[in-house]
């Protein structure tokens, strides 16, 4: 048997915080920590219904990624007696709306767990190693870990003499620092234009100008990367390393700026389900090179968990591809021979959607390169 499972969880507080907090519910017949799940009804993708479950179970909408993040196994009593494995598909969820009612309300109970206490929450084995690499343990220890220059000294036994001659050299740069700063920055870009395409209000110019905002935010993040390679003596890593990188981030959030910009100037207010899906994969994407970032700060413990994060990347664009090209194939069905201006304006959001996915890509690329010179 197979079923699907959304993961609904929300950031809370900084990134340097590891503020993921996850959404549980409680099973109907047995009280005990869940998370929303179902069966895949006919007609429906799994990431859709994971979708229908997680509004019905748990009252929360968002941007539901449509590559999922894993599976896991348990077992269930059928009502013949039977005991069969049932291997469940876990969708990641950015939740943007809590319902205060929902359908299963007078069923279940919900409630927001620390990370941590949701995975000790669950039952099933495989879904609680599966919670735990959502956002490892390691996060915060990554973010507070010391620099290079010092782990060397201490090794090498040089103490307050090397000590010495490091005051002596030019400062290394908040590298680190900023980089962290422009993922942060991208990701609530991403979770701005997801809003923006799940928008059936009045607040998508909200949601325009905020993406705007946030784009000139990540640019003068940049300029101060830009701005301290050239000033600084020693860095963590190769200068055209950190140049490419930085470029690649920010180029992420020029797309969502291209795609806010096109959506305002053609007005559009209706979005196809294949560019929802695509805003989602956008939006998980960001989560993952936001929790890259502080990884970097010690590559040599943390190179495996920033190769499982750039591998996930590269999987999930591949998945974008099919979307766009199924998002696109539909539009020309439908518009292609009645209305060729509503094709062309779906296929300039197709195009610079496609360019958010294949820039986090990009910064992918970077990452394992990095990973690569310096593990």
């Amino acid at each position: 048997m197979r079923q699907i499972a959304a993961l609904p969880y929300r950031l809370d507080g900084g990134l340097d915080d590891v503020g993921v907090q996850i959404m549980l519910v409680t099973s109907r017949g047995t009280g005990r920590w869940v998370i929303p799940k179902g069966n895949i009804d006919a007609g429906l993708s799994p990431h859709s219904a994971a979708a229908i479950e997680a509004q019905e179970e748990a009252g929360v909408l968002g941007a539901l990624c449509p590559s999922p993040l894993g599976s896991y196994r348990y077992r269930k009593l059928r009502r013949s007696g039977a005991s069969l494995m049932v291997d469940v598909d876990v969708f990641p969820l950015a939740v943007n709306d809590v319902l205060p009612a929902w359908k299963e309300q007078g069923q279940r109970d919900r409630r927001w767990f620390a990370l941590a206490d949701a995975a000790d929450a669950v039952d099933e084995p495989d879904l609680r190693d599966l919670m735990r690499s959502f956002a490892p343990s390691e996060f915060r220890a990554a973010v507070s870990r010391g620099g290079m220059l010092g782990t060397v000294a201490q090794r090498s036994g040089l103490g307050s003499m090397f000590g010495w001659f490091q005051r002596l050299l030019p400062r290394t740069g908040n590298f680190f620092e900023l980089f962290e700063a422009h993922a942060a920055t991208v990701l609530a870009g991403a979770e701005a234009t997801a809003r923006l395409l799940g928008e059936t209000g009045d607040g998508a110019k909200e949601h325009i100008r905020e993406i705007i905002e946030r784009e000139h935010d990540a640019d003068d993040i940049t300029r101060q990367v830009l701005q301290s390679v050239r000033k600084t003596f020693l860095t963590p890593f190769d200068r055209g390393a950190i140049t490419a990188l930085i470029g690649s981030l920010d180029d992420t959030i020029d797309e969502m700026q291209a795609a806010a910009a096109a959506i305002d100037l053609y007005e559009i207010t209706d979005f196809a389900p294949e560019m929802r899906d695509m805003a989602a994969i956008i939006v998980d994407a960001a989560r993952l090179a936001a929790e890259a970032m502080p990884l970097l700060r010690d590559i040599g413990r943390n190179g495996e968990r920033l190769h499982e994060l750039t591998e996930r990347l590269i999987r999930i664009e591949g998945h974008a591809d099919e979307i766009h090209a199924a998002g696109l194939k539909r539009s020309l069905q439908l518009y292609g021979r009645t209305d060729t201006l509503r094709f062309v304006t779906e296929r300039e959001i197709y195009k610079h959607l496609e360019r958010i996915v294949d820039a986090f890509e990009d910064v992918a690329d970077q990452v394992d390169g990095i990973v690569i010179d310096h593990a």
